[in-house]
């Protein structure tokens, strides 16, 4: 039966869920953006406008509601929903305290004797200055912000980070060791008590070929992680993931919803933790929606209904490789840069909030993030090289993206 789903975000994991779901149900997004139009209606309210977002699910009938961005999550809507008898789908605010506060996801790691790299959190910039005289570089200075992390090779780069970080108040700043090896994100779904996986990626965060550059929310992954072995998965399950759900029950703060693990596999098969994702990345959710073989929206259904434990045993996942890579756009002058080639173009599109429809109804590509390009095959090998020949035909000013994905 078809059912009516607000989903809440205007990135390119919203275009991509929005995009997957309206194939069997009538979606609406909020905000949305002028692609995202093309297959689901659009509603013109700010994602942590929790009243407004309310008032207009219960005038509409919405079934399911699912926060799919950092903003949304980070609001009291899970509450506010379930106080009104709307099934929502996503961790409360209380819960994700531990994703959105490094600084106590660190300690909490810690105290759980999870493995994650060796740190220090400071609150007094002199501190900060005299600890980065011991540690070898390179080092990784991170603070609450989004996408706040850098990895530094040079000392007195750090103090001048350090020295800017200082100039916001109340500002934790955390430094770690940099740990080398093979980069991961590893899904599951849970309802707060039974988490099953979903799928796992290798993930690209540097800007640049060979891993260089600052670091970004992701340039491209490969799905499944082929590096990732049976006994490391469930090493993270067992060792990782339950301890951490296990923490949050205790604090009376359960956790539903996705629950991203982001770690490091290094070369002696140990496996670090980083940090967390309270939804699925942009770079994978389209290998992540398309790789899950039962219905995902009955997966949700079941978190919050509380039949989750009883129901599900095994999340069976499709015998496919899936690459996806970042488009992106540095040109400055945004004036008419119309995106051309897209109709030659086998992969999978997805937009981000960056492209916009004109009024000859022309794709046009503005600073950042624009495309995320995703192909699928039963080799990884296959699925790369489908991939970068499509992106060949792609063209628009100021186009970049790494080309050494899953190479």
């Amino acid at each position: 039966m078809n059912k009516k789903i607000l989903i809440i975000g205007n990135s390119a994991k919203e275009y991509a869920l929005a995009k997957f779901l309206s194939e069997k149900n009538e979606v609406f997004v909020a905000p949305g953006s002028s692609t995202i139009k093309e297959f689901a209606t659009c509603v013109d309210i700010r994602e942590d406008s929790i009243s407004e977002l309310l008032e207009f699910a219960m005038e509409n009938g919405i079934d399911l509601t699912i926060p799919a961005s950092n903003k949304a999550i980070n609001t009291d809507i899970v509450n506010i929903f379930n106080n009104n008898n709307l099934q929502v789908f996503a961790p409360t605010k209380q819960a994700t305290e531990l994703i959105f506060d490094k600084a106590y996801l660190k300690k909490i790691l810690y105290k759980l004797r999870i493995q994650t790299p060796k740190f220090g959190i400071f609150e007094k910039q002199n501190m900060a200055l005299d600890y980065i005289k011991n540690i070898k570089a390179p080092f990784v200075l991170k603070t609450n912000e989004q996408s706040s992390a850098v990895i530094l090779t040079s000392k007195n780069t750090a103090k001048t980070i350090i020295d800017s970080a200082y100039l916001q108040r109340n500002q934790k700043l955390i430094i770690e060791d940099y740990v080398w090896g093979t980069p991961f994100t590893f899904y599951v779904i849970t309802d707060g008590y039974k988490a099953l996986p979903i799928g796992s990626s290798i993930t690209y965060k540097h800007a640049l070929d060979g891993n260089g550059g600052q670091l970004t929310s992701g340039m491209g992954a490969c799905s499944p992680n082929y590096k990732l072995s049976l006994d490391n998965e469930n090493h993270i399950l067992n060792n990782i993931v339950y301890p951490i759900l296990e923490f949050l029950e205790c604090e009376n703060n359960p956790y539903l919803g996705f629950l991203g693990i982001d770690g490091i596999l290094t070369e002696d098969n140990s496996i670090q933790i980083i940090g967390l994702q309270p939804f699925i990345q942009d770079c994978d959710i389209n290998a992540i929606l398309n790789l899950i073989d039962l219905d995902i929206i009955s997966l949700m259904e079941s978190c919050i209904i509380g039949s989750f434990s009883d129901e599900v045993d095994f999340i069976p996942q499709k015998d496919l490789s899936i690459v996806s890579v970042v488009l992106s756009c540095k040109n400055k002058n945004n004036f008419q840069n119309i995106i051309q080639g897209l109709d030659f173009v086998d992969s999978e599109i997805t937009f981000y909030p960056t492209v916009i429809k004109n009024r000859y109804l022309e794709y046009e590509a503005q600073t950042g993030p624009v495309l995320l390009l995703s192909s699928c095959s039963k080799t990884c090998s296959n699925a790369v090289n489908k991939l970068y020949n499509d992106i060949e035909s792609v063209e628009f000013k100021g186009i970049q993206y790494r080309k050494d994905i899953c190479k």
